[in-house]
């Protein structure tokens, strides 16, 4: 069992988004430091002090430090990550806020990977201001997979009936075809068997995958990639002895329900599994980066630039994937024995 309460680190995100607000309205809740210590990546005075809060809104108190190693348990962390201020100008991102929703990144995921945090949760980024000439990923899950040296890697969106995994991620629809080939859809279903079993204790789990083209190709009729491709790999995991079943057609799937039969949904791109999931989860769930070598999560969001600074975003999503990344992080330190099947 764990020794000790895990070190979560939060990277702010864009500051000219909900990010800033979001996290301090989560840890407005004191109870949150029994699960875990929090560790904020940016300047305390540029993330609270800053942005318009409730008129009676409490203020935090934090742990200013130049190096995680000094977190204090018990207590709100925030560690420095820039030195000059900057004019903030809430549902306006500007070059400087693009520059410190890096820096934040960046020095969050330099001390998870020294061992100094347990995990990190990500505020939510805007993948144009972030661009850099050394920063060149279309989102966090590109970046920390290449950052953490993953050969691949998931983006798994979680709530706590519904678990939706694709195979292709932050790419044009038109490319899609293209890229899913019998080695990367093979790939993506031992990342979804692993994940399932290491991260959230599912001692034999049941996977649905769906088809490509409207109705499943209809034999062949609408398309031929779930005939060619996505059939015979499915084929050749059950012979393995994995409970691998599809492909379903998207719409019939999610309208009747089907998908409450199985411990998570693998979808073939990203529209077709994000879609339904925020339609039905939007409000509480989180985003969850399998086949890392660490935990991270973030909120299913994005930076909702025109709520910026009314202080009436929820940090339900967001509060959500601190508990997600506590309890993958308790699982992950339980070892490599599932529990029972759920």
């Amino acid at each position: 069992m764990p020794q000790h309460l895990p070190r979560l680190g939060f990277s702010v995100g864009d500051l000219a988004g909900i990010g800033p607000e979001v996290i301090y309205k989560t840890l407005l809740d004191e109870r949150l430091l029994k699960i875990c210590t929090p560790v904020i990546y940016g300047t305390a005075t540029a993330l609270f002090d800053d942005f318009p809060t409730a008129p009676d809104a409490e203020h935090l108190t934090f742990r200013q430090l130049r190096d995680a190693a000094d977190i204090a348990p018990g207590r709100l962390n925030a560690v420095t990550c820039w030195e000059e201020d900057f004019a903030l100008a809430p549902g306006q991102p500007s070059p400087a806020t693009g520059q410190a929703a890096r820096e934040s990144l960046l020095a969050a995921s330099r001390d998870l990977k020294a061992g100094k945090l347990d995990a990190l949760v990500t505020a939510p980024i805007s993948k144009d201001n972030t661009q850099a000439d050394d920063f060149r990923y279309p989102g966090h899950t590109e970046f920390l997979t290449s950052f953490f040296e993953a050969p691949e890697s998931l983006m798994f969106l979680v709530d706590e009936g519904l678990r939706i995994a694709t195979v292709t991620g932050h790419m044009p629809l038109k490319d899609v075809p293209s890229r899913l080939t019998p080695d990367l859809l093979r790939t993506k279903i031992n990342l979804l068997l692993a994940s399932l079993k290491k991260d959230f204790g599912i001692l034999k789990p049941r996977i649905a995958v769906l088809g490509l083209n409207p109705h499943a190709g209809e034999n062949g009729l609408l398309g031929s990639e779930e005939n060619d491709l996505v059939n015979p790999i499915i084929q050749q995991f059950a012979q393995d002895g994995h409970l691998v079943f599809g492909p379903f057609p998207a719409d019939g799937y999610f309208g009747t329900q089907q998908f409450r039969q199985f411990d998570a949904t693998l979808a073939l791109y990203h529209d077709q599994g994000l879609i339904p999931f925020k339609l039905m989860a939007f409000e509480r769930g989180v985003n969850f980066t399998a086949g890392l070598p660490v935990v991270r999560t973030s909120p299913d969001h994005g930076t909702a630039y025109g709520l910026a600074g009314q202080y009436k975003a929820s940090e339900a999503s967001f509060r959500a994937a601190v508990y997600t990344a506590c309890e993958v992080w308790r699982e992950r330190q339980r070892g490599a024995e599932p529990r029972s099947a759920r």
